[in-house]
């Protein structure tokens, strides 16, 4: 869900230099030594040490990939909690607990080496679901393919989303131990295996006692994040859409007109039906085009990009590749035929009324001459500041409620509001600096149109800085033919092992920055 990758493709285009930092050059050349590593005279022995520890690094990865915990079918996810507590364990972390709630579990450590900060880590678990035969390699078996302009990759659902980041991370770990290097940060791990469905239980992990205790004392959080698109460049994101998940529901057994269940088609001329019941409710959430909320209320609480923000877009638009954009959407205008920076701005600015699936009746080959007695409407709603599930939840029902369709149910799976992070905070200015030391150029974007349950930080009782963080590259979060960069042939663009290398610069600058 966080990633949902049509949109990341499109963030991790919008780039321009806006600090004064070099474009990345040979590869792993020019990231090793790391300045703040290389001061501490431990830069070169984390590197043999990445690099000695890579092929384990790999096969973490596609242990993890065989693994498929997927929170909307219920499928292995008790066993994801167990291998995600054993990877937690193996890289160091201790006091690991897997930390029941009302739905899946999370799992909790902590690594406390004395340090005077304490960074905290968002991990999670699940994957997304997959159909094999969309796939051009067994999603599960993690193979070793080869992307054009990139290099090697390994594939398989999780490999970018977020098992391949967040095993790099952990190999960063594993690298600065068996360098006998001293870790410069104490290290909070919060992991939930909810994040595909919208987090609907993860405030439970994050506020049992022991957890919010740990968490408080934290710099800030980020979740592990390959940022890097073909040209190497960062997009540092100061936010993200927050999301409600839901399913709308109309049947002639709640509605009591129509049919109970599915009957003969021919009785339409008798009989009225639900799935035309359910595209009259839809209707009536959007303008006629599809394209604005049309709930009441919707942008009350709606707060517009400053005009500093609008003019960090249209900077990075300038910079950015249109074609190519339209070209890998499959598209040949933006909204409401807006110019391209325009469309930007109103990808970061605006909250959405989104149809993921509808569902009714017979769907399979041919046709089957039937009138439904139930119709499901799959939606996404993306919220941006200062809007709250809460109140989109409400205005929804309201909504609904007053154009006469009490009868259509709202089954809210999951979600949680907008978050944001202000730019001068100490994690998002080590962001910075680490982009900046490592030669990679950077810009900074208002919001991103993804979401990740981020709010459950930034808000109260835990109140820290929420971001993402990391170099290297992968694509096809949510699809088909996923994959996590492993051997880059770029040399503009991280491998796993420079990706590894930038979570430990990472961490020696949070502790060293001001």
């Amino acid at each position: 869900m966080r990633n949902d990758d049509q949109a990341f493709q499109m963030m991790l285009e919008r780039r321009r230099l806006l600090r004064g930092a070099a474009m990345l050059g040979a590869g792993a050349a020019v990231m090793s030594p790391l300045p703040v590593l290389a001061a501490s005279s431990q830069s070169a022995a984390i590197r043999k040490a990445a690099e000695a520890g890579k092929d384990a690094s790999i096969k973490r990865i596609r242990d993890w990939i065989a693994l498929p915990s997927i929170a909307a079918e219920n499928r292995n996810m008790a066993e994801g909690a167990a291998y995600m507590a054993d990877l937690a364990r193996d890289a160091g972390f201790s006091n690991v607990e897997i930390v029941p709630t009302d739905g899946h579990p999370g799992v909790f450590g902590t690594i406390d080496v004395g340090a005077p900060r304490t960074l905290g880590i968002y991990f999670m678990y699940d994957v997304k679901q997959f159909d094999p035969a969309e796939w051009s390699s067994p999603p599960l078996e993690g193979r070793m393919v080869e992307r054009p302009g990139f290099g090697q990759a390994i594939m398989g659902r999780g490999a970018v989303n977020q098992k391949g980041p967040e095993a790099a991370f952990l190999a960063a770990l594993h690298a600065i131990r068996a360098a006998k290097a001293k870790l410069p940060v104490n290290i909070v791990l919060v992991c939930e295996g909810e994040e595909e469905i919208g987090s609907p239980h993860f405030r439970q992990i994050a506020t049992k006692p022991n957890v919010l205790a740990a968490l408080r004392k934290c710099e800030g959080i980020f979740i592990p994040f390959a940022s890097q698109g073909r040209t190497g460049n960062v997009t540092v994101n100061l936010g993200s859409k927050g999301i409600i998940e839901l399913e709308l529901v109309a049947s002639g057994e709640k509605w009591g007109r129509g049919p109970k269940g599915d009957v003969h088609s021919s009785l339409k001329a008798m009989v009225d039906s639900p799935a035309w019941r359910l595209v009259q409710a839809l209707q009536t959430l959007v303008t006629p085009d599809g394209n604005k909320p049309a709930i009441e209320g919707w942008f009350e609480n709606v707060r517009p990009l400053t005009e500093r923000e609008k003019t960090l877009i249209r900077e990075a638009a300038k910079a950015g590749d249109e074609a190519q954009q339209k070209a890998a959407l499959g598209v040949t205008h933006w909204i409401d035929n807006l110019a391209y920076d325009d469309a930007l701005i109103r990808l970061a600015q605006e909250p959405t009324v989104n149809i993921e699936g509808l569902v009714a009746g017979y769907t399979g080959p041919g046709g089957k001459t039937i009138l439904p007695g139930r119709a499901v409407a799959k939606l996404d709603l993306r919220l941006v500041p200062d809007q709250t599930r809460a109140e989109a939840e409400q205005k929804l029902r309201a909504h609904l409620d007053k154009h006469g369709f009490k009868d259509v149910g709202v089954n809210v799976s999951g979600g949680y509001d907008p978050t944001e992070v202000a730019e001068d905070s100490r994690l998002v200015r080590s962001e910075l600096a680490t982009y900046e030391q490592l030669g990679i150029a950077t810009s900074l974007n208002p919001r991103m149109a993804g979401s990740w349950p981020g709010a459950t930080f930034t808000a109260p009782p835990v109140s820290i800085p929420a971001a993402h963080f990391g170099i290297g590259h992968g694509s096809g979060a949510h699809a088909p033919d996923e994959y996590y960069l492993v051997d880059s042939t770029n040399p503009k663009v991280a491998g796993l092992v420079d990706a590894t290398m930038g979570f430990a610069e990472f961490l020696y600058t949070l502790a060293a920055i001001k």
